[in-house]
């Protein structure tokens, strides 16, 4: 099957090009819908022409094309809510004050050690109406009650940025948080709030409520918090209670996408809902327009109650366009459907592209459709139980291999016994899902028999066990992968070509499988070389010291920290991943390193740096030592001064103002994160 003849393929590959310009590419709005409507009208008369001469025209192609690149490009600025005049930002903010803030809730996240942390959409600054979103941190505490979506507070705080990765190669929560129009935060306490009058409910506040009503009922029926967290996840699309053990072992699994709502949750509640209206065919009307617009209607309420997240929106929209196809007695093409409601939630929605559930979602189910068969065929089962277990082992395998690449890329571990959990998980997916509905519905109507509630607790509770039982064992997990952005790209092409390669067995395409081989491989050789670098490294490590040397892709660490506490560090971790460090050893701290033609002295809480021998060109402070910064700098004469996350943040900006009247480079690891001397 030739896919690039697909019309709304070719399209959608031309607005992901315009999505990715708009996002890296700063460009004027005017300016590009001033092209988009020169094209247009390009497009309208090559259209014409095109009908007159009555053949294809190149033009009209060339026209069409570039009309949805630049759509994709304005889409993706109009999206940006920093380019609207109402925008926070342009209120002439002073940042270090306090300010007067009017603001709604519109998501909540998940909380951290600290703080209850909630999406919110500013309504006013300072009594002046604007507009854009901030992250808010509610302190923790027992009195806490849960902010309810669209509920208005006033408070009085600062603004402040959202802190930016310190080390190399973590998180970059910031950028995330960017890309989703969330540009500051604001720290405060319950007693800080107060609320406001409500006039207006959105959608999401309406499920919020009727999340909130089922949570209240199913309580009230005695669900315990472990099994209540697995409804709410399985079945309204909020995993935010989850705890941290339960969730690291659905990761450690394999098994962690079915706890977000997507393509398998629905498409096995269409399948439910198809059977159940399976009586509307005995009436008129009831098979071809009734029934497909109920179960339109109530995949999109299954939708809106589940938050509207990425995963459940492009499943709904494609089972919708699935049931209207049927409504209208056409056959669908799984690659057009799924193509269609990725164009339309991009074209709505542009930062979908770069979600990671999005990616991995149209990943898997496109690896599903185009690889699954091809296993499948492998084997004939001989019975209808060994073919049930034969497809669900076959889809899981062709799933995993669609997501791998970009998996490694993101997490840089791979579950290696995803195919034993998922034998299992499938298949008891559709029993809960049927039968957490007949519950729901059943504890909204003060119904629901408490046999019920035992069944189905223990369902949950051995479903949770066994995912417990399978991630016990470690060494399946392969775990701290490096692999780079390049690495993913020539991973697709190696199975695009393999794909290719079965399909049609051909001298030309065995070419292409190993022309794709080439590739990985220079990839491989490529990043060998291009870590074949030396480095110095200071972490920003809070109250303790980590030094480094990099030495092409070993790396030596100098610590005080326990062997075992040292193994476990993400910080460690990250920058090991993102060096593709092969060899890793410690050592104890000193007090003095050489690195290429730099002494280095480290003063520590002894603060000893009366040194005849030696001028050090770069002295770092650890542990707060109690010294004369001035006097230092006159008897050293350094080029430079770093002081890490161990000492007082009131030292560090003592020694900060004495290192600018004295014109000395001063570099903190609060402010700056790592030092890295190359």
């Amino acid at each position: 099957m030739k896919l690039l003849n697909f019309t709304i393929i070719k399209l959608t590959i031309c607005l992901i090009t315009g999505i990715i310009i708009g996002f890296y590419v700063n460009i004027s709005l005017k300016a590009i819908l001033l092209f988009l409507s020169v094209f247009a009208v390009g497009l309208i008369v090559s259209f014409f022409y095109s009908r007159r001469k009555k053949k294809s025209s190149i033009l009209f192609s060339g026209f069409a094309f570039t009309v949805f690149v630049l759509i994709g490009i304005s889409s993706t600025i109009i999206h940006d809510e920093t380019n609207r005049a109402s925008h926070y930002a342009y209120s002439n903010i002073e940042y270090t004050n306090y300010q007067d803030f009017s603001f709604r809730i519109t998501k909540r996240l998940k909380s951290d050690n600290y703080n209850h942390k909630y999406i919110a959409e500013i309504e006013s600054l300072n009594g002046t109406k604007v507009s854009g979103q901030i992250l808010l941190n509610l302190d923790q505490d027992s009195l806490h009650n849960e902010l309810a979506i669209d509920n208005l507070y006033f408070t009085n705080t600062k603004f402040s940025e959202v802190v930016k990765p310190k080390n190399p190669f973590q998180f970059d929560y910031n950028h995330y948080l960017k890309q989703r129009n969330v540009n500051h935060q604001i720290y405060i306490k319950q007693d800080e709030l107060i609320s406001l009058e409500n006039k207006s409910i959105s959608i999401a506040g309406y499920a919020h409520a009727f999340r909130n009503k089922v949570n209240f009922k199913l309580k009230k029926n005695g669900f315990k918090p472990d099994a209540l967290a697995i409804i709410n996840a399985l079945l309204l699309g909020q995993r935010q209670d989850i705890s941290p053990e339960i969730y690291n072992n659905y990761v450690n699994a394999g098994t962690i996408h079915i706890l977000a709502v997507s393509g398998l949750h629905v498409g096995i509640i269409f399948l439910i809902l198809t059977h159940i209206l399976k009586p509307l065919h005995r009436i008129k009307h009831g098979k071809h327009h009734i029934k497909p617009m109920l179960i339109v209607l109530l995949l999109w309420c299954f939708a809106f109650v589940a938050g509207l997240s990425p995963s459940v929106t492009r499943a709904v929209t494609m089972f919708s366009i699935i049931a209207i196809a049927q409504h209208l007695k056409r056959p669908t093409n799984i690659y057009n459907t799924l193509t269609i409601s990725a164009f339309l939630m991009l074209l709505f929605k542009p930062i979908n592209l770069f979600d990671v559930g999005f990616q991995m979602s149209y990943l898997a189910v496109l690896a599903i459709v185009s690889i699954q068969p091809i296993l499948y065929n492998l084997w004939k089962a001989p019975n209808l139980v060994s073919n049930k277990l034969w497809k669900i082992l076959t889809v899981t395998v062709a799933a995993q291999i669609g997501v791998a690449p970009i998996g490694l890329f993101y997490f840089h571990q791979f579950p290696g016994l995803f195919f034993v959990s998922n034998l299992v998980i499938i298949p008891a997916l559709g029993l809960i899902l049927g039968l957490g509905i007949l519950v729901i519905i059943l504890a909204l109507l003060n119904i629901l028999p408490s046999v019920l509630v035992t069944v189905f607790s223990f369902i949950i509770d051995n479903l949770n066990a066994f995912i417990a039982w399978v991630a016990q064992f470690e060494n399946f997990l392969l775990r701290d992968i490096s692999f780079s952005i390049y690495h993913v790209f020539t991973s697709y092409l190696i199975i695009i070509s393999g794909f290719y390669l079965w399909k049609r067995r051909t001298v030309k395409a065995l070419n292409y499988s190993l022309i794709s081989l080439l590739v990985f491989s220079t990839v491989i050789l490529y990043n060998k070389y291009k870590n074949t670098s030396k480095e110095f490294v200071v972490f920003n490590k809070n109250r303790t010291t980590i030094l480094a040397k990099k030495s092409n892709q070993n790396l030596t660490l100098y610590h005080n920290l326990d062997s075992l506490v040292i193994k476990k560090d993400k910080t460690i971790k990250d920058y090991q991943i993102g060096n593709f460090i092969n060899t890793k050893s410690s050592d104890s701290l000193k007090s003095v390193y050489t690195y290429k033609d730099k002494l280095i002295l480290v003063v520590d809480s002894l603060g000893i740096y009366n040194i005849n021998v030696f001028k050090p060109n770069i002295v770092i402070l650890r542990n707060s030592p109690k010294i004369n910064l001035n006097r230092l700098i006159d008897s050293l004469k350094p080029e430079q001064i770093i002081a890490d996350a161990s000492n007082y943040k009131s030292y560090v900006a003592r020694w900060k103002l004495s290192c600018r009247n004295k014109k000395i480079p001063f570099h903190s690891t609060y402010e700056k994160g790592a030092f890295i001397l190359k």
